[in-house]
């Protein structure tokens, strides 16, 4: 059998939402290379169908107690399923610490449900380099509704905004200074926020401190609903599942527009990690040159960065001054 006639098979069995096949596909996204790019071209064009929902937060909020009260909810209301849990890698194997599919186990068994461990191998965001592709690839299987957990390493956590179609911020109460844990950055990020464990006694606290800091955003970005939530009884889930559909993308401009970003964002990553890789690579005379320049203070990172990327920005340079034969330079290379 072909290489060629493999893919096909699997894109066929993909496409029936075949669980062998997806844990398959995903993993050769997580690979990386030219398998992993022809697979993301083959599937691309027939995504955009599901809903995204990312659930970030600090560590000890409780997301994947609540992430298993969420399934089980969607399956309740007859929805498929699929959960990319975001782990911390080993530092053993690099794989993922699979903490998180332990506590979804109650959903090992049922078809509509796909829970996958993904280690972050070190990527910052809270996610992993190939969680882009990974969601195209669920979205092909067919799964309506697609969960992203992040690794939960605080605020950093902020990069679920470009993936997610709606971002769920977890809190909970007695969680050190909460108004460290719930500050700027993921605060700026949710359409949804919960506060779990929400039986504790300090939950009420919580709650209050939160709708005093959206009082703080602009008038346009107050309407956020805060859900009070205690994932291991369900109380406040459907509140919850009921809040997300709300501010879920509803037009099929809508959900183009959101599939649009998502492509964008992939692009700007790709492009970043090949600039990367060229520039390591290069040990030319006139890079070194260059390099040597800038260590003596002839020549300034701006400009060294515009000359390593001399095609991109002549080529930008064209576009936006088309009447014009040649492109911009800060400084002169010599």
């Amino acid at each position: 059998m072909t290489s060629d006639s493999i893919a096909t098979s699997l894109l066929v069995r993909l496409r029936a939402g075949d669980a062998r096949a997806i844990a398959r596909a995903i993993t050769i996204a997580e690979a990386g290379g030219a398998a992993a790019a022809s697979l993301h071209r083959a599937v691309l064009p027939q995504t955009g169908s599901a809903l995204t929902v990312g659930f970030t937060g600090p560590p000890g909020a409780g997301k994947s107690t609540l992430i298993d009260a969420f399934v089980a909810e969607l399956r309740r209301r007859g929805q498929t399923v699929a959960v990319a849990a975001v782990d911390p890698s080993s530092p053993l194997s690099g794989g993922a610490v699979l903490g998180d599919r332990v506590r979804m186990g109650r959903h090992t068994e049922d078809a509509g449900v796909f829970i996958r461990s993904i280690a972050s191998r070190g990527h910052l965001g809270g996610l992993t380099d190939s969680i882009q592709p990974i969601v195209d690839i669920l979205d092909f299987a067919g799964r309506d509704v697609i969960l992203i957990e992040t690794v939960g390493a605080g605020q950093s956590e902020v990069e679920i905004v470009e993936v997610a179609d709606v971002r769920v911020v977890v809190n909970a109460p007695g969680l050190g200074d909460d108004v460290q844990a719930i500050k700027a950055g993921i605060l700026e990020i949710a359409n949804v926020l919960v506060v779990n464990k929400a039986d504790l006694p300090l939950a009420a606290r919580s709650v209050r401190q939160l709708r005093s800091m959206l009082s703080l955003r602009r008038e346009t970005d107050r309407n956020v609903p805060v859900i009070e939530t205690v994932a291991s009884s369900g109380q406040g889930v459907v509140e919850l599942v009921e809040a997300v559909f709300n501010v879920a993308p509803r037009t099929p401009a809508e959900r183009q527009a959101r599939r649009r970003a998502r492509v964008h964002r992939l692009l700007a990553e790709t492009a970043a990690a090949e600039v990367r890789h060229s520039i390591l690579e290069r040990s030319d005379e006139p890079f070194l040159n260059m390099l040597r320049q800038v260590e003596v203070g002839e020549l300034s990172i701006t400009a060294a960065t515009r000359a390593a990327l001399g095609p991109y920005h002549e080529a930008r340079d064209r576009v936006s001054n088309p009447h014009t034969g040649h492109s911009r330079r800060d400084e002169p290379v010599t």
